[in-house]
């Protein structure tokens, strides 16, 4: 059975959870932390990144490298627009909830939960407070892409949907969620996302985790 490399709670992990639940893809996960990887992990991802996919000798790091793959050997439902417009939307959405949406929300979870958790120290919360604003231009952003759509790309689930879908599980992990009186397209669509299946059954085994 093919294996998942990489720990809960990691919105890149996540994200490929999702893209396996919905493809109905069984698989083995191992969990493995973002940090003090072994060199036998090492040799798999070399940049010492979680993901990794390992199935038989072949193996591959990054969450949208492994997620192109297995609309490969697994294309349908699909999760890529078909039409070359679209296709190219749903890569930058992904890219765009990989890079500066990560980085900027994924502070608040960092500082509220990875600190205490696994390096007893208490969160730095006007590191959050900077984060909390510096999304306030990321979230008229994304506003104003969605529209009065359900999602991200045309009218069907895509990778863009994941994408940035996974880095809001880690804000809510963190405290926090969209503002709706602000921002009530993007709280809408957070929410509708997150109740699909295959975001809803990871996002409930992620909240017993954190709670503990």
């Amino acid at each position: 059975m093919p294996i998942l490399h990489g720990v809960d709670l990691s919105p890149f992990v996540r994200k490929v959870r999702v893209a396996l639940a919905e493809k109905s893809i069984a698989y083995e996960h191992v969990p493995v932390l973002p940090f003090g990887q072994t060199d036998e992990y090492l040799a798999k991802s070399p940049l010492g990144k979680i993901p990794c996919w390992e199935d038989g000798d072949y193996t591959l790091p990054d969450s949208s490298a492994i997620i192109a793959y297995l609309e490969r050997t697994h294309p349908e439902p699909a999760l890529y627009p078909s039409s070359a417009e679209e296709f190219g939307r749903a890569l930058w959405y992904e890219e765009y909830a990989d890079t500066k949406l990560a980085d900027t929300l994924t502070t608040v979870f960092f500082e509220r939960f990875v600190q205490k958790n696994f390096f007893d120290k208490e969160p730095d919360e006007e590191r959050v407070a900077q984060a909390l604003r510096e999304a306030e231009p990321l979230f008229d952003y994304l506003t104003g892409e969605i529209g009065d759509r359900d999602v991200m790309v045309g009218n069907r689930f895509s990778v863009a949907d994941i994408a940035i879908g996974s880095i809001f599980v880690n804000f809510a992990h963190g405290g926090e969620q969209v503002d709706a009186g602000r921002w009530p397209q993007l709280a809408a669509y957070v929410e509708r996302i997150h109740a699909r299946p295959s975001f809803k059954g990871i996002i409930e085994q992620e909240k017993a985790a954190v709670s503990q």
